[in-house]
């Protein structure tokens, strides 16, 4: 029979996490409630029921032993996989994007999920592999753990969430000890394709490269290698920009200049900036935001809610609101710091990137100093699977800090 030990359940943590999600059913309150739409001005109601859901299936997953996420991290992974490949061929389209299936009249997203499984084998792997970080099979295996689920979240296309699986093995080789100067060569590619657009800019990146490799001294294969590698990844940069969607350069352009499209793709960042611009210091008010009102500013349920809770309540609510998530991620860090087991604070670590990264690009979207993405806010923005996948982190989270003594 399960027990529950209140001296081990983080309170704090909990609590914050409830805080964030009915701050958030408060905003989806008012960015509908004008809404000539009667479906629309009810769509809080449906997120308080998910909350209650994701609450449930916290509580649950809070008596799920570490040990099973360890056993069993191989084969929730390949589930995950299987319900991405799943869902590029039988998932309901939105807005050209294949991202959703539907259960029971419910509509699941599974990337939401995929991105916490990756993190158990990925955990595993940093847990007991003993390999030199230096050796290119290794290098081969960690990447491959992260590749096939973002590249199949990419085809969906979901560029915002592809790179939150990035965003996690950055964070989790920092956290297994692996050394800044090679996690800027496992990202070195990426810089490479994009300094491409500018043969200035490439230069300087290679010269860069080639001066970090000459003071670290790598093996020449390694060395020689990741040359090579950046070289094919700076040449592909035409061949990447065609492959994108139309929507998907126009973010980018936008993102550079938003002055270039301001009826279409850079609207929205735009309404955003004037919204949170037009809160002041105190705010408009609650329901008297007028961007929000006069529903000037597309997706404010969604992807650009904090810019309906910078109108209406300001620097203050803005501040309020990130020195919650602020909390939430150091109680985070503090657990994995605490937790013996190294698998489990690799796990908690892992988790804690989700949650931040996506705090960090969905504000930042909102501010106009990162490309719009379409992430969610966690615990905030309208959307079952997010609330879902949010506290199914807070569950684990708890978890791993009741049993933090465990080896």
């Amino acid at each position: 029979m399960l027990k529950f030990h209140a001296k081990g359940f983080d309170f704090t943590l909990f609590a914050i996490a409830l805080i964030l999600s009915l701050i958030g059913v408060v905003l989806i309150y008012s960015a509908k409630y004008h809404s000539d739409n009667p479906a629309e001005r009810g769509i809080y109601f449906k997120q308080i029921i998910w909350i209650l859901l994701s609450m449930v299936v916290c509580g649950l997953i809070f008596f799920v032993p570490l040990r099973f996420y360890e056993v069993f991290s191989y084969l929730l992974y390949f589930l995950s996989l299987l319900a991405l490949i799943i869902i590029l061929m039988v998932g309901s389209t939105r807005m050209g994007a294949a991202r959703w299936i539907s259960v029971a009249g419910f509509n699941i997203q599974p990337s939401e999920f995929a991105k916490i499984a990756v993190i158990f084998p990925l955990a595993r792997y940093l847990t007991y592999s003993k390999r030199s970080i230096y050796n290119i099979k290794w290098l081969i295996s960690v990447l491959a753990i992260v590749l096939l689920p973002a590249l199949l979240v990419l085809k969906q296309p979901d560029l915002g969430t592809s790179l939150v699986f990035f965003s996690v093995l950055i964070s989790m080789l920092f956290w297994a000890g692996v050394p800044l100067f090679y996690l800027f060569l496992i990202v070195s590619p990426v810089i490479s394709l994009i300094c491409a657009f500018h043969w200035i800019s490439w230069a300087i990146f290679f010269l860069l490269l080639i001066t970090l490799l000459y003071r670290v001294k790598p093996n020449f294969i390694f060395t020689v290698g990741f040359v090579l590698l950046n070289l094919i990844f700076g040449m592909t940069t035409p061949l990447v920009w065609n492959k994108l969607h139309d929507y998907q350069k126009q973010r980018i352009l936008v993102f550079l200049d938003p002055g270039r499209d301001p009826q279409g793709a850079g609207y929205q960042i735009i309404q955003s900036k004037v919204a949170i611009g037009s809160g002041g210091f105190l705010g408009k008010g609650y329901l008297e935001g007028s961007q929000t009102k006069l529903a000037f500013l597309p997706h404010q349920h969604t992807d650009f809610v904090f810019s309906v809770l910078g109108e209406e309540f300001g620097l203050v609510g803005g501040l309020i609101l990130l020195g919650l998530f602020a909390v939430l991620i150091a109680k985070g860090i503090m657990i994995a710091q605490k937790a013996r087991n190294t698998f489990a604070s690799n796990v908690a670590l892992g988790l804690v990137a989700i949650l931040g990264f996506q705090m960090l690009v969905n504000i930042g979207m909102s501010l106009g100093v990162m490309p719009v993405t379409g992430l969610p806010l966690p615990f905030v923005s309208y959307g079952g699977s997010s609330m879902l996948s949010s506290w199914i982190i807070v569950g684990i989270l708890l978890s791993i800090n009741s049993r933090w003594f465990d080896y």
